[in-house]
């Protein structure tokens, strides 16, 4: 290939436009540092000097003198909502939603940061409405997901029912909350004075359409609640027949939530003249899934029915087959209430033991034990909840004590 003289022109002149073009580049650039405020690099020096209560005031300071850096208002109103200064959150967002100048899309980021300003300041009002402002917008799935928590907060379940749809036509998404929300509705309906039996059924058709829509989700403890619910309201007509199926459907189809209905379905046997059925019932249970809220119930009907000694003589096999100080607390307990005097008593297995002093050594390092707790946050409680007092989501306890998941 022949070498062209020419080019010993035109490499000299590219080689000067790009340096030309570099130091243009260079010069806007210091051009651009220089027209920054002092206070940015104030508030730059105090974060990498970890004294963050002097770079908000420096970054506050820019921002005031330069109201178009709409990026440092959205940072300063996240890092105030962080802090828990929500006053100062309110002001940043509201003062760039009064721009008129402010572009659409940053418009409705600075709505939606209000909107979370107003949930998180505890205005559920101001939240809500600001929340349904952004239903139409690119940040309709998380005002959803927003507004949802809220109608529960303030247990408004037709609404949260209506928002939980528009969630699912945006995203096909299982919400296994839903069947609770209508639980929610039937059992509000019957604690009202008198009771709405009317309303409670037809809260709990739908949940049970809920159900056969999640049929590839996990909706065991939702049905459980269903079965429990219908059972109530079969107790309300006095059909106890129809209670007890609801209640042996549990039985058969969610052993392990035996617990929470087995003295309800005891009851139910006791009212047909059936308790030592019902008896039978649960301790057979007990053999195939044992929990120690089974073994309460079981042994306190032993105690009444058959006596104290094949009470427990249940017990002593129960608690060798499966260790429990807390089951040994309870039939303790038991005893100690058949008891009163709770001396030496003649008739226990522990002759001449004193068992109030027993129970009161083991109660001691039992309490504790004594809960359910929520998997997601750790929360515990005495009762069993659907919903978690401590972090507000569905199903998250199992119906086991504590010292039966340790």
């Amino acid at each position: 290939m022949d070498f062209e003289s020419w080019w010993l022109i035109f490499l000299p002149l590219l080689f000067g436009l790009g340096w030309m073009a570099a130091r243009f580049d260079i010069r806007q650039m210091l051009s651009e540092t220089r027209n920054l405020p002092d206070s940015y690099f104030r508030g730059l020096n105090f974060l990498l000097n970890e004294e963050p209560d002097r770079a908000i005031d420096a970054f506050v300071e820019v921002a005031k003198l330069d109201p178009e850096t709409t990026e440092l208002h959205f940072a300063l109103g996240s890092l105030f909502r962080r802090r828990g200064e929500m006053e100062r959150a309110i002001r940043v967002h509201q003062s760039l939603l009064s721009r008129a100048d402010l572009p659409v899309s940053q418009r409705e980021h600075a709505q939606h940061e209000l909107a979370q300003d107003y949930l998180k300041a505890g205005m559920l009002d101001r939240a809500e409405d600001a929340f349904a402002v952004l239903k139409d917008t690119s940040f309709a799935l998380p005002a959803l997901r927003a507004l949802i928590r809220i109608y529960e907060s303030e247990h408004d379940w037709p609404r949260a029912i209506e928002a939980v749809e528009s969630l699912r036509g945006l995203v096909d998404e299982p919400v296994p909350q839903l069947v609770h929300y209508y639980c929610e509705q039937a059992q509000a309906a019957l604690a009202a004075k008198p009771a709405n039996i009317a309303a409670a059924k037809h809260a709990l058709g739908d949940a049970n359409k809920a159900i056969v829509a999640a049929h590839a989700q996990s909706v065991s403890a939702s049905s459980v609640r269903v079965a429990m619910l219908n059972a109530t309201i079969a107790s309300s007509e006095h059909d106890l027949p129809m209670q007890r199926q609801y209640l042996q459907s549990v039985l058969r189809q969610y052993p392990e939530f035996a617990g929470l209905i087995a003295q309800e379905l005891l009851n139910n046997y006791a009212e047909t003249q059936e308790a030592e059925l019902g008896l039978e019932v649960l301790s057979a249970h007990y053999q195939q899934h044992p929990s120690l809220d089974l073994f309460n119930v079981v042994f306190r009907a032993l105690r009444i029915q058959q006596g104290s000694e094949l009470a427990w003589g249940f017990a002593r096999l129960a608690l060798q087959t499966h260790p429990s100080l807390l089951g040994l607390d309870r039939l303790l307990e038991v005893e100690l209430a058949q008891s009163p005097q709770g001396l030496a008593l003649t008739d226990s297995p522990i002759p001449g033991a004193d068992l109030t002093l027993l129970r009161r050594l083991i109660h001691k390092h039992t309490q504790r034990m004594d809960r359910y707790a929520c998997q997601t946050c750790g929360f515990q409680a005495r009762r069993y909840y659907w919903q978690c007092p401590g972090c507000n989501a569905w199903e998250t306890y199992k119906p086991r004590r504590l010292e039966e998941l340790e």
